[in-house]
């Protein structure tokens, strides 16, 4: 055996103990090996059996058996039986890669000059990359299979809607627990809920129904604002722009009927206004586009369960989200929507009439009121602020001002 994995032999125990100790101190879930040593030497002896594994393989390129990978997929497994979360298992995977390359590196310094070569080097390094992503993959099956037994199916859809958003490769195999395939491009769909339930336990088993329905990563927790909720959804785009085109990332694809159908089963459970932001991306830009997302449901306008409630996107919405970070241009459409609130239900009235196309009969039925009542209310805006709703200045002014007045921004 060459002086590298010689040093690497001789400080196996030494290298094993520092991990441990890293593990204690700096990843919370992990406190209990200083008061459990029990615990303690499990973790103390797996660590050590990787590091006598690695000087035991590497100098010949020998593959982790099948047996080595069984038992690093066991640990995985009883982390995750113990609780441990993604967000501590991939803290530790990262640790322990750190720490590797850490010894590897101390050895190599302790051994210069004294037998120890690039060639030991170059061929320890060889031998770890692409074992040490096999181990990775076997902990993590190990640690899905313990997800699968323990975690309620609609706990485990969200977990991966999670894993997707951060970019974990273990989406891949709870993906796979799930029966969910994995699409190359998909839908990110926020959909905000400014006045979160109370209790919300029986919206719980709404979503759990959800999920088995559309069968899709779904995950539902606290918005950013006060006393809000989100719900968060990847529904697969099977005809979408492909991802290396010019501007892909920016254009917005068409989005499929599950996404309209998802938004209206939710809303119907929710039974109270929310607002729908969608984003399309490749699935390895979905943190991206869950910003965007995310950010267009904060412009949309909030609406109860029905035809008009649907999904908006950038392009649907652009001149508000413009409008949301330009605070002297959102406060000068504030002080025209106060303008209108003195009249009879003239915000409403505009929103009815841009929505119909500034077409006079279909906006009067839609308001349940007599044509000359809906001239009277369109006068009514155009004395009130001097501006003429249906001019072109009029359409661009007012249709931000009711877009912002119900996404409930100004309140």
């Amino acid at each position: 055996m060459g002086s590298l994995f010689a040093e690497l032999a001789r400080q196996a125990s030494v290298n094993a103990r520092r991990e441990v100790e890293t593990y204690a101190r700096e990843i919370a879930e992990f406190g209990f090996l200083d008061t459990n040593s029990r615990a303690r030497a499990e973790t103390l002896e797996y660590a050590l059996w990787l590091r006598r594994r690695t000087v035991a393989l590497s100098p010949d390129n020998s593959e982790l058996s099948d047996d080595d990978l069984g038992y690093i997929a066991a640990i995985g497994e009883s982390r995750a039986e113990a609780g441990m979360t993604l967000d501590a298992r991939q803290r530790v995977l990262r640790l322990h890669t750190s720490l590797m390359l850490r010894e590897i590196n101390e050895a190599t310094e302790a051994q210069r000059g004294v037998g120890g070569g690039v060639g030991e080097l170059m061929r320890m390094m060889h031998w770890f990359a692409p074992q040490g992503e096999r181990g990775i993959r076997a902990y993590s099956q190990g640690f899905v299979t313990a997800l699968r037994h323990r975690l309620p199916y609609v706990e485990q859809a969200a977990l991966l809607a999670r894993s997707l958003l951060k970019g974990d490769p273990i989406s891949t195999g709870l993906a796979s627990a799930l029966g969910m395939e994995l699409p190359e491009r998909c839908a990110v769909v926020v959909i905000r809920v400014p006045d979160r339930p109370a209790d919300d336990r029986d919206l719980e088993s709404e979503i759990e129904a959800l999920v088995k329905t559309h069968h899709a990563p779904i995950t539902w927790g606290p918005g950013e604002g006060r006393g809000g909720g989100e719900l968060i959804a990847l529904i697969p785009l099977i005809s979408a722009t492909p991802p290396d085109s010019p501007g892909s990332r920016t254009a917005d694809d068409p989005l499929p009927d599950r996404v309209s159908d998802l938004v209206r089963d939710f809303a119907q459970a929710l039974g109270r206004p929310c607002a729908v932001g969608a984003a399309t991306s490749s699935l390895s830009e979905v943190a991206d586009a869950l910003d965007l997302a995310r950010r267009v449901s904060r412009a949309a306008p909030l609406r109860r369960a029905s035809s008009r409630l649907r999904p908006y996107t950038m392009s649907d919405l652009f001149v508000e989200l413009a409008v949301a970070d330009a605070p002297f241009v959102d406060a000068w459409l504030q002080a025209v929507g106060r303008s209108l609130q003195s009249g009879p239900d003239l915000l409403v009235t505009l929103d009815a009439y841009y929505r119909h196309d500034m077409h006079r009969g279909a906006t009067a039925a839609a308001l349940v009121v007599h044509p000359r009542t809906l001239d009277y209310r369109l006068r009514r805006v155009r004395e009130l602020t001097g501006i003429d709703p249906g001019s072109t200045r009029g359409v661009r002014i007012f249709s931000s001002v009711v877009t912002r007045y119900l996404s409930g921004t100004w309140h």
